[in-house]
């Protein structure tokens, strides 16, 4: 068995020198379910709001033990069904999926989103035809409420699961 599927993650705020992170994450193979990579300019912008958010926080993932960067996650809010909710996403560099990462983070995600006490619920909104995406809400503890069109990026709506976890329930 591979050892670093007991390994442990860590949430680092995303921080100026991360910008490397997100051109890793722009590769054809990482956003073949969000629409296809971006430009540089446009991946700068989204640098830079991340490094903004006022409301929810973008995380570096790293191993715990040994700090090494394996992808990013974070929560920020979102208007969804006339209710403001916080959202999640995340990306795993491929060297490092399929070991359970992504599932430990999401659930590290979500107890940053709890602490907050902002709003009640977090939601995942990944594409019905990307099964890693879905199994790491189902690993997390998220709830399938069904399928609906969503748009991202901006012009490029897909159908997707709503995966919601309410953040008072313990």
């Amino acid at each position: 068995m591979d050892t670093t599927d007991a390994r442990e993650v860590r949430l680092e705020p995303w921080a100026e020198d991360d910008f490397w992170l997100l051109c890793r994450t722009n590769s054809p193979e990482m956003t073949e379910h969000l629409g296809g990579p971006e430009t540089e300019e446009r991946l700068a912008a989204r640098h830079r709001r991340y490094l903004a958010l006022e409301a929810g926080r973008m995380y570096r993932i790293t191993l715990a033990d040994s700090g090494e960067t394996v992808g990013s996650i974070g929560f920020w809010e979102r208007s969804w069904r006339d209710a403001t909710v916080w959202e999640t996403g995340w990306g795993v560099l491929p060297e490092f999926q399929g070991r359970g990462l992504a599932a430990r983070a999401a659930r590290a995600v979500v107890e940053a989103a709890r602490a907050t006490g902002t709003h009640r619920y977090l939601h995942a909104f990944p594409s019905v035809d990307h099964p890693a995406s879905n199994a790491v809400c189902r690993k997390a503890g998220f709830e399938l409420l069904g399928q609906v069109d969503f748009e991202y990026p901006k012009g490029h709506w897909t159908r997707s699961h709503d995966w919601r976890i309410d953040l008072v329930r313990t």
